[in-house]
Formats: C-alpha cells, sequence, structure tokens
C-alpha cells in the first residue's frame, strides 16, 4: 500500500475516533446524565482531555493524513516526487501534534479513574476515594449516596478515553514510521507517473 493511501486510512480512522472522546467529555459534564452545580462535577473533566487532547488536536493530523493521498506535488526541484517527500516529513510534525494531544487526554483519564469520582457523600460533595482502592473494592461504591450510578459512569467514560487516547497515540506513531519511509522511499503511487507519456 502507498504510504499517501496508508496515511488517508489513519486519518479516516482518527476522526470517528476524535468524536467518540469529545461525545464523553461532553456527557461526563453530566453525571449519571444529571444537570448538577459546577462544584459538584469531577475537577478532572474541566480539563478537557477529550475535547481538547483526543477531539480538537487529533482533529489537524487527521485532516493532513487525508490531504495526503491526494496532495499535488509535482515539478519541485526538477524531481517530481520531492513535494510529495516533503509532505509525508511534514505529516511527522502533525503526527507527534497528535501523539501530545493523545497522551494528555490519557494523562487525565488515568488521574481521573485513579482519583474517583466526586459525589454527594451524606450531606457534602466530597472525593470519598481518595483512600483505599475503589476500584477492586466494589463495596465502597456505596459511599457516594448520589447521582446514582455515578462511579459506573465516570469509570465507564474515562475508560473510554483512556482506551480512544492509546489507540490514537498508536494511529499517529504508526504514522511517524509511515511519513519516515514515504520521506526517505517516495509514494510508491508518485502523483505524476501518469503524466510522463501523456504529452
Amino acid at each position: 500500500m502507498c504510504s499517501g493511501s496508508f496515511a488517508k486510512c489513519l486519518g479516516i480512522t482518527l476522526i470517528p475516533l476524535a468524536i467518540v472522546c469529545v461525545l464523553c467529555n461532553i456527557l461526563l459534564f453530566f453525571p449519571s446524565g444529571e444537570s448538577v452545580e459546577r462544584d459538584q462535577i469531577t475537577d478532572e473533566v474541566f480539563y478537557l482531555g477529550g475535547i481538547l487532547g483526543s477531539g480538537v488536536l487529533m482533529i489537524f493530523p487527521a485532516l493532513v493524513f487525508l490531504g495526503l493521498k491526494n496532495n499535488d506535488c509535482c515539478g519541485c526541484c526538477g524531481n517530481e516526487s520531492c513535494g510529495r517527500r516533503f509532505a509525508m516529513l511534514s505529516s511527522i510534525l502533525f503526527a507527534a501534534v497528535g501523539v501530545v494531544g493523545a497522551g494528555y487526554s490519557v494523562i487525565i483519564s488515568s488521574v481521573a479513574i485513579n482519583h474517583g469520582p466526586k459525589c454527594l457523600n451524606g450531606t457534602e460533595w466530597v472525593y470519598p476515594f481518595n483512600e483505599g482502592n475503589y476500584l477492586s473494592d466494589h463495596d465502597m461504591w456505596s459511599q457516594c449516596d448520589a447521582p446514582k450510578d455515578i462511579v459506573h459512569w465516570h469509570l465507564s467514560l474515562f475508560s473510554v478515553l483512556l482506551v480512544m487516547g492509546i489507540i490514537q497515540m498508536a494511529l499517529c506513531a504508526v504514522q511517524v514510521v509511515n511519513g519516515l519511509l514515504g520521506a526517505l522511499c517516495g509514494d510508491c503511487c508518485g502523483c505524476c507517473g501518469g503524466s510522463d507519456g501523456a504529452v
């Protein structure tokens, strides 16, 4: 498969992943589907790991990867393939941006999962799981009186963000390798390959 075509496949894959991450982050603003006060929402939600990290920052590399296949690179410095090579090389920078964005989302999600949700414990909104391993001790979950099923909500959405972020990082890392190969070896589907005998 040509490096440009492969990059396009990566871009097509990254876009729905970014959309899922944005939606998960938005849902986290509504614990268990309820509308609550700002100070009753888990702090890590406001770091916007899914919206900024795995969302907005992931759209840029995805669009660049999509455009590599149709990049018009003919006639660069008398070398038909050097424009394509430069495009593949520049895609490495955007892939690095994607890795940083997804990495940010992964870190925020990991911290949020470890920290646990903010919930109503008796009469006040606190983080009841600062001590003890609530992930393995499900009996601790009863410490959250409201919102209903907040622990499931919190873990499910942040886990999706964590997994999506890891997948995005892997795809962007693959594009770094693909971009290097495309820059060094050129795209096997030369953009001007069919024009040599056309005139």
